[in-house]
């Protein structure tokens, strides 16, 4: 056993590999090759290959199985040609004249090996207990993840030079090592005892390192069913495996969640970096709105719900819980943040606050025009993308456009009687069909991608400042995005609607044309476009409602529908687009 042994521990879970440190990572080649993880995967690697019956399986010319001896023998083979010229290698090292007959078959060898090391899904973690290396985080990345990247590319840089005996020419600096680093800690944090009790040895996400752009390829590309409130915590019917989770301490507007995921979903728990700010330890210190334990193991919470997506009202302890199951058909994004979302709304309910599920941004034009516009619209009703779009239309018109909320948020009424608008997230989780051309590529460098190849591909990137969420806008505008209706003289891009009743009505109903980002097809109808809370919570959500519509009225507010037609056929791009122009005149006119 070698020192990056004694100081790492691994797990390949699905094409996931996850790796724990303690210290800094293994320092030369020689540790590198000699490690228990390298043959861990060039295991993985000979054994994928002879299940294929590949060509490359004759380096060991071997007409029998491929054995632990011979595995052991290509190692002792890479040791060599790590720093030495392949015709060395027959000197060095027992039965390897084998391996170097046909060098051009051995180098394809070694390149389709470090492709099938980078297929991986590859997560570092820094295991902090006893040390303190979130106190310094670049310096303890630098001497992880950073390092490990360098050692592998140059590992297999002078390997394959050694064989061809040639340099390359073009040299292409891959994420080799990690994609993702973390620093982790151990923490007390603020909880009633049955919490304590299963969470409290969680390691909690204080620093996260990327490599962006991030391709993920989970289980599912798109979510189903509505989150069911039960009369039972989970927590009562779990336990958890303290090395097997990690605890995101999300800040979720002005509340903080705890957000439990399990390794199944290490890709999914991570990229709520692009979507959610760390809390920090100050925040540490409160108790907790919520708790969201994501990738519960076992069949523990199918006999809650039809589909167990679940939460529960501690209306003891004054928290929520959530819970889903660590199922392949729950592996995607939208049940990670729209779960935490739910939790956020049904607090901000309790709070006697209005959430709404919508876009909210602060338009400043030149000439000093500007407008603080709320878009409500379910998910592919054009909300991003029509102000995507006014972007791109607007141009040098714009003086500046600060975005508060890109898919939840919530509303109060202040002393004034203003409505103020804040948000939630300080990122979008966007179709990335839906995007404008060139926007995606644009912000390429900051991106996680998910399922780029299939149906509702998806980006989580930044998209605004925690402070812009959290500080308060009043509204002047309040919108249905109407992404089913075509336009004509009696149905015009942006409807003023006439009073309290009549918004109420359109908005209740919450008509939409699906775009297939769930399982939901055609126009459907749901509560103020809002399975998130408002739903659960329909009576007290009916009453705020009834409330806050006044109140827009009363203060003067445009409150109207703006028909993007993007789930019109042959709509998707010209809709959005004729939305934004219909609003920029509209501002421009105010």
């Amino acid at each position: 056993m070698n020192y990056l042994d004694e100081q790492i521990s691994f797990k390949a879970v699905d094409k996931k590999i996850i790796i724990r440190l303690r210290d800094k990572v293994c320092e030369t080649s020689k540790e590198l090759i000699g490690s228990l993880l390298f043959r861990d995967v060039l295991r993985r690697y000979v054994k994928s290959l002879e299940n294929k019956n590949s060509p490359l399986c004759q380096i060991f010319n071997k007409k029998t199985e491929i054995d632990d001896s011979d595995i052991q023998a290509l190692i002792d083979t890479f040791q060599v040609l790590e720093n030495m010229p392949l015709e060395n290698v027959p000197k060095l090292v027992k039965n390897s004249e084998r391996f170097i007959e046909e060098k051009f078959l051995l180098y394809d060898f070694v390149e389709k090996f470090y492709d099938f090391w980078r297929s991986f899904e590859r997560f570092l973690v820094c295991d902090s207990e006893g040390e303190r290396l979130d106190k310094r985080p670049f310096r303890t990345f630098n001497s992880t993840i950073e390092e490990l990247t360098h050692l592998i590319r140059k590992t297999y840089r002078d390997i394959e030079e050694n064989i061809t005996g040639r340099h390359p020419a073009v040299y292409r600096q891959v994420a080799a090592g990690a994609e993702v680093a973390l620093i982790a800690l151990p923490k007390q944090l603020d909880m009633p005892l049955l919490y304590r009790k299963h969470l409290e040895q969680i390691a909690v996400i204080r620093q996260i390192l990327l490599y962006p752009p991030l391709l993920l390829n989970p289980p599912m590309n798109k979510r189903t069913g509505r989150f069911v409130r039960i009369d039972e915590n989970p927590l009562n019917r779990v336990e958890l495996e303290r090395g097997e989770w990690l605890c995101y301490p999300a800040k979720v507007g002005t509340l903080f969640i705890l957000v439990y995921f399990h390794e199944k979903f290490y890709e999914l728990g991570l990229a709520l970096c692009n979507l959610f700010e760390i809390a920090e330890d100050d925040i540490l210190k409160r108790r907790p709105d919520a708790v969201y334990l994501f990738g519960l193991p076992g069949t523990s919470l199918d006999d809650l719900a039809e589909l167990p997506t679940v939460f529960y009202d501690d209306e003891e302890n004054g928290m929520l819980i959530g819970a889903v199951p660590g199922r392949d058909e729950f592996g995607y994004f939208g049940y990670l943040k729209k779960m935490i979302l739910t939790l956020h709304n049904i607090k901000i309910l309790k709070m006697g606050k209005m959430p709404y599920h919508g876009a909210m941004v602060k338009i400043m034009l030149k000439g000093d025009k500007s407008a603080n516009i709320l878009l409500i619209g379910d998910t592919g009703a054009g909300k991003s993308e029509s102000l995507e779009a006014f972007r791109n239309l607007a141009g040098g018109l714009i003086k500046d456009i600060t975005i508060i909320a890109d898919d939840m948020g919530s509303l109060e009424i202040d002393a004034q009687g203003r409505i103020i608008g804040y948000g939630t997230e300080i990122g979008a989780f966007v179709r990335l069909d839906d995007l404008q051309p060139g926007f995606a590529f644009g912000q390429l460098d900051r991106t996680i991608i998910m399922n780029p190849a299939q149906i509702n591909a998806r980006v989580v990137l930044p998209v605004t400042t925690f402070e812009n969420v959290i500080k308060g806008f009043p509204l002047d505008m309040v919108l249905y995005a109407n992404n089913y209706e075509m336009v004509d003289g009696e149905h015009p891009i942006i409807d003023r609607l006439p009073n309290p009743e009549t918004a109420l009505h359109i908005f209740r109903e919450g008509t939409a044309m699906s775009k297939g980002t769930t399982t939901s097809t055609g126009l459907v109808h749901t509560y103020f476009v809002n399975i998130f809370g408002a739903v659960q919570y329909r009576d007290l959500h009916e009453k705020i409602a009834e409330r806050y519509f006044k109140v827009f009225y009363d203060a003067g507010l445009f409150v109207g529908q703006l028909r993007t037609r993007l789930g019109i056929s042959g709509w998707e791009m010209r809709g959005p687009e004729e939305a934004a122009k219909a609003l920029l005149a509209f501002i421009q006119e105010r």
